[in-house]
């Protein structure tokens, strides 16, 4: 059985003054309905840019160069704007970052809700903010007939994200893609998201990309995970593989820079947190060889010299580096 989303050798390219940049850089990947694949990395290495390119709504100077990515068997890259306008909403969703950023100001939470519906449905203005009563609800926003009138300004910032949550799901889509979706939220509330969109996952049968920087979040809510650095992948797995053999360095890295307990590996509990030294390489002035290689201990001359491929190391799991393939191979 075919994969629900499949993403084949995905290059996102943008012209800048200062040369032309990969921001995403010959990814693949693939996920099933009702599965949870959690993309992590630090800041910039292009995760949000990934979820752009799904949507086909990356910024005016950039452009999909190369690949595919097929949506149940369809490549959306071939579909004329009208056509991907109506997948976007009604068969894929998206969470952004920052709520008060995605929704409008000026007008209720309530008519927003209902925008979505009416812009991908034919129903009425009055059954659509019906709908989005209903649908406050089931995201556990509390009175529910009362918020609906709310401006976005009078709710909370986990009442904001609950809201971003009820328009993505008001025409129940097959893919949601949710950006960092509980960032600048405190434990709790981060929590209570996190289930939100699991339980939506679980009785919608859908799949999730779930964008992150906290692998503490993945380990919790996902069933795969992606690690993204300077634009490529560099290792791929299930939770439970990657947590317990990290195969790639910057993977191991993020790991251990973790507080115990929320790393998923066992660890001293009186040691120092580790860190990785250096930051991500500029996009414009990447290095060469492998491109984590300036901020790699285990670094030798040929990952200076050539760019490893993402390879299967073991059963299932797969990682971009030669130091990996050569231990685990002896």
């Amino acid at each position: 059985m075919q994969p629900l989303l499949s993403i084949e050798n995905l290059k996102t390219v943008f012209s800048t003054t200062r040369g032309d940049i990969r921001a995403v850089d010959g990814v693949s990947l693939s996920l099933d309905a009702g599965e949870t694949l959690g993309v992590v990395g630090e800041s910039g290495c292009g995760k949000t840019m990934l979820a752009l390119s799904i949507m086909r709504l990356i910024p005016a100077n950039g452009q999909i160069a190369e690949g595919r990515i097929l949506f149940d068997g369809l490549d959306l890259l071939s579909l004329p704007e009208e056509a991907m306008r109506k997948k976007r909403g009604s068969d894929i969703a998206m969470i952004f970052q920052e709520p008060m950023t995605s929704l409008n100001p000026v007008l209720r939470i309530g008519d927003q809700i209902a925008e979505a519906i009416r812009l991908h449905q034919n129903v009425p203005a009055k059954e659509a903010l019906t709908r989005s009563v209903g649908l406050l609800d089931e995201v556990g926003i509390p009175q529910p007939e009362r918020r609906v009138k709310d401006y976005p300004h009078q709710l909370s910032g986990g009442m904001r994200q609950r809201v971003m949550i009820a328009m993505a799901m008001s025409c129940h889509p097959r893919l949601l893609l949710a950006d960092e979706p509980t960032t600048a939220l405190d434990v709790t509330i981060q929590a209570q998201i996190l289930n939100l969109i699991s339980n939506l996952k679980e009785k919608n049968n859908m799949a999730v990309i779930l964008i992150t920087h906290d692998l503490g979040v993945v380990a919790e809510a996902a069933q795969k995970i992606a690690v993204m650095y300077a634009g490529k992948i560099v290792e791929t797995s299930d939770v439970e593989n990657l947590f317990a053999n990290p195969l790639h360095p910057y993977t191991r890295g993020l790991i251990e820079s973790r507080p115990s307990g929320c790393s998923g590996m066992a660890t001293d509990s009186d040691a120092r947190l580790k860190t990785i030294r250096g930051t991500v390489p500029s996009l414009y002035e990447l290095p060469s060889g492998c491109r984590f290689s300036e901020r790699c201990d285990l670094a030798e001359n040929i990952c200076r010299e050539a760019e490893p491929e993402l390879v299967e190391i073991e059963k299932g799991h797969f990682a971009a580096c030669f130091i990996a393939e050569r231990t685990v191979k002896n």
